[in-house]
């Protein structure tokens, strides 16, 4: 015999069901993927910022832009299509973001 919890205590829309204990798990690792996608633009930028105050630097620049282009993909692919706040929280400079998805030959 088993027994069930009432349905009182059970979260409203939620079953435990294959289907969303595998959304949980995908949820999980974008959110991941977005925080480590979020420390490789904190390094590019904290680079860029080193190097700055001697001469500035195309690879560091186009490296720079390359994280924050990867940044901008992680969140759009996470619902979040407005980059306004990330940009004004990551002081990210007008030269990197002039170069985000260029492709250099």
């Amino acid at each position: 015999m088993s027994f069930r919890p009432p349905q009182s205590l059970s979260q409203p829309g939620f079953a435990n069901t294959g289907f969303n204990v595998l959304e949980y798990e995908m949820q999980v690792e974008r959110a991941a993927a977005l925080a480590r996608q979020g420390i490789k633009v904190e390094e590019a930028l904290a680079a860029l910022r080193a190097n700055d105050a001697r001469a500035p630097d195309d690879d560091l620049l186009y490296h720079a832009a390359d994280a924050v282009w990867a940044l901008f993909i992680q969140r759009e692919m996470c619902g979040m299509r407005n980059n306004r706040d990330i940009i004004k929280r990551y002081d990210i400079p007008k030269e990197v973001l002039a170069r985000v998805g260029m492709v250099r030959k």
